[in-house]
């Protein structure tokens, strides 16, 4: 992750802090395992932004370097200069964090009073009045080598990964829509507007791969040796391990060769008839080994499936929203037939048969599902959806708590607490978001919220 630094200055407050801010700054980045795209001090005034011309100077260091950086900071160690801050960032088109250092009682005499409380109110405005967007948390002045800016820059560099990798991002869809789901169609031009791309393919294009891989083919030890480190497989027959480790193989020739970020595939029925598989536990290495699957044609859940994994840095994965929990009603069962990493289970899980198909094709159909638990702690829950143009979203702080659920309950599952619950069912029902949510871990909803309304247009609809 590379930031490129600006430094803006007023000319009648001290000079001597823009050289300790640059300090400051350099060290708070390397705790982050941040780079600073730094301008050479010497092209300016104490290497700093004040006027229009040091502004095109700083503008033109932006050009040059296009496509280098991925956000920018602008540090005000002082009240700065509006004028050359707006010139400096006339082109910027990435998310930029405004950061303002803090006064000190005992320090407020003329020589050391910074004012940059007053500058940041004032630079803000001139922002919105460009009509530029930036980032600005909480507290509003902060010290970069505080704990508040620390996690203010991690905050900033996840929402820098997401708008850099969503403004452009190819979906392949494999297979059409199971008659059964009509709640995940979805608007393809709705998402075009907002930079994601659907291919489409068959799945007899995936099927045809799968039998063109013999069974000696090298990759397969890989596979299954992936396979058995995620999911217990004692009861799983050999043909089936080699099915999906093909699966496994095929799926990720795709996405490579059609330079796919995600994808969302048909898992029922034609997988079950002509291999006798699921493709539960494959995705769920995919989504570990960082190219996101998501289920049943999911289609407008990729996205949200790559913005969390991107808020994160670690995986993300599909789980329905599935059960009430007794009476509490706070809590819900969330479930699905295991298409998650083994970063979001408390262990591997046991490969079964899907149980549904078995009901209905019978015995040695479906194996593929991997029954384990979710890890338990704070997530992040995010469901999207296109309505008129727009690709509308929520995004929600939850936990996964260690608690009983009955013997025999089918599949990977947790038990989720989310305060407020049931209103929030309520708003996502009126506003027609499916039983489908995607989760990852830790709580990332201002990551997400501000990297994906803020800089890349999305709606978020609050529950």
């Amino acid at each position: 992750m590379k930031l490129a630094l600006l430094i803006a200055n007023r000319g009648f407050f001290p000079s001597t802090v823009i050289d300790l801010a640059r300090e400051d700054m350099q060290t708070a980045a390397l705790k982050e395992g941040i780079q600073l795209l730094e301008m050479d001090p010497a092209l300016t005034r104490y290497g700093a932004v004040e006027t229009r011309e040091e502004g095109a100077v700083y503008a033109d260091f932006l050009a040059h370097h296009y496509g280098e950086y991925e956000g920018v900071i602008i540090c005000l160690p002082n009240f700065g200069d509006e004028n050359g801050i707006k010139e400096a960032i006339r082109d910027v088109n990435v998310p930029i964090l405004l950061q303002a250092y803090p006064d000190e009682l005992g320090k407020l005499d003329f020589d050391n009073r910074r004012d940059a409380f007053c500058g940041k109110l004032g630079l803000c405005a001139v922002l919105k009045q460009m009509r530029t967007t930036f980032t600005s948390g909480e507290p509003f002045v902060m010290h970069p080598l505080s704990q508040e800016f620390q996690r203010e820059l991690s905050d900033f560099a996840g929402i820098c990964r997401i708008v850099s990798r969503m403004r452009h991002l190819r979906i392949g869809v494999l297979g059409a829509r199971t008659t059964a789901f009509k709640s995940v169609r979805f608007d393809e031009a709705a998402m075009e507007t907002r930079g994601a791309d659907v291919e489409t393919l068959d799945l007899t294009q995936v099927f045809a791969r799968i039998r063109e891989i013999t069974d000696d083919d090298p990759r397969l030890a890989d596979w299954r040796e992936e396979l058995e480190r995620i999911s217990d497989m004692r009861d799983v027959p050999d043909y089936a391990s080699i099915h999906q480790g093909k699966l496994g193989i095929a799926l990720q020739e795709l996405q490579r060769e059609m330079a796919l970020d995600v994808m969302a595939i048909r898992c029922w029925s034609e997988m079950q008839y002509e291999f006798k598989i699921t493709p539960c536990t494959v995705m769920g290495i995919l989504n570990q080994r960082g190219i996101p699957v998501v289920c049943e044609t999911d289609v407008t859940n990729a996205p949200a499936m790559m913005a969390l994994s991107l808020a994160s840095g670690r995986p993300a994965g599909c789980l329905d929203i599935n059960n009430n929990y007794g009476g509490d009603p706070d809590a819900c069962i969330m479930f699905h037939c295991g298409p998650l990493p083994i970063d979001l289970l408390s262990g591997p899980g046991h490969m079964e048969e899907h149980k549904m198909f078995v009901k209905t094709q019978g015995e040695d159909c479906s194996w593929g599902v991997n029954a384990g638990k979710l890890k338990p702690g704070i997530i992040t829950v995010c469901g999207m959806r296109t309505e008129y143009g727009e690709i509308r979203y929520f995004v929600e702080e939850a936990e996964v708590v260690d608690v009983p659920v009955d013997e025999g309950f089918f599949g990977t599952y947790g038990v989720v607490k989310i305060p407020g619950l049931q209103r929030k069912l309520r708003h996502m029902s009126e506003e027609g978001f499916r039983h489908h949510a995607i989760i990852t871990s830790g709580d990332q909803s201002r990551r997400v919220r501000e990297a994906l309304t803020k800089y890349l247009g999305y709606t978020e609809i609050y529950l």
